[in-house]
């Protein structure tokens, strides 16, 4: 009878260089950049007044990271997100093995306001067209953006800002599922929301 070599599943310890998970051409690596590079989070930033007292505080562009890789996994409530920083490894990477727990994400997405699906939108857009996101329809609870449309990508200001618009309709969907995920008690799953997913396949 042949022989082959053992599959290991389940729990292994092994040495993990966080900057070799983040792939150059993946929708990771680029938020990642985008959010450390390109975003103005200085709003953001101007609200934490710990310069002296306080605990340190998680920076929110590790929180904005973490945010928008959970959506695009499908995974749409605090305390799952909370789960994947401590069991994923690719949520380890990108956020630095920060941890935060679930009343952290649940009040930095329920104080951002308007602010968050701005922020959101505009990482989707330059992912969008850097082809990371959908590989025909990108799709999020019935907001359908064309991601290969030769037209969505003229790089005319008017159908940049369309797009914008979209993307930022999108965004907002999930941060409203997100926090009623959030109001709902974690012993009464059956009224949890149905889950939505930020649709990202990579493309060959």
């Amino acid at each position: 009878m042949a022989r082959f070599k053992p599959v290991h599943q389940g729990l292994k310890l092994l040495p993990v260089d966080f900057e070799r998970q983040l792939l150059p051409g993946t929708f990771e690596h680029a938020l990642s950049y985008l959010v450390d590079h390109e975003l103005d989070l200085s709003e953001l930033e101007a609200r934490y007044r710990n310069d002296y007292q306080g605990a340190s505080a998680y920076s929110p562009a590790v929180l904005l990271k973490i945010v928008l890789l959970a959506y695009s996994r499908g995974i749409v409530g605090s305390r799952r997100i909370e789960a994947a920083c401590r069991e994923n490894v690719l949520f380890m990477a990108l956020s630095g093995d920060s941890q935060p727990h679930f009343t952290t994400l649940a009040g930095f997405i329920g104080n951002m306001g308007d602010m968050a699906a701005k922020l959101f939108a505009q990482v989707l857009v330059i992912c969008d067209r850097q082809r990371l996101i959908g590989r025909e329809m990108f799709a999020i609870d019935g907001v359908k953006l064309p991601s290969n449309a030769s037209k969505a990508r003229s790089g005319t200001r008017k159908d940049f800002q369309r797009q914008a618009q979209k993307m930022e309709k999108a965004a907002q969907k999930m941060l409203d599922q997100h926090r009623a995920a959030d109001a709902v008690p974690p012993d009464n799953p059956s009224r949890s929301c149905p889950c939505l997913r930020l649709v990202v396949i990579m493309r060959p």
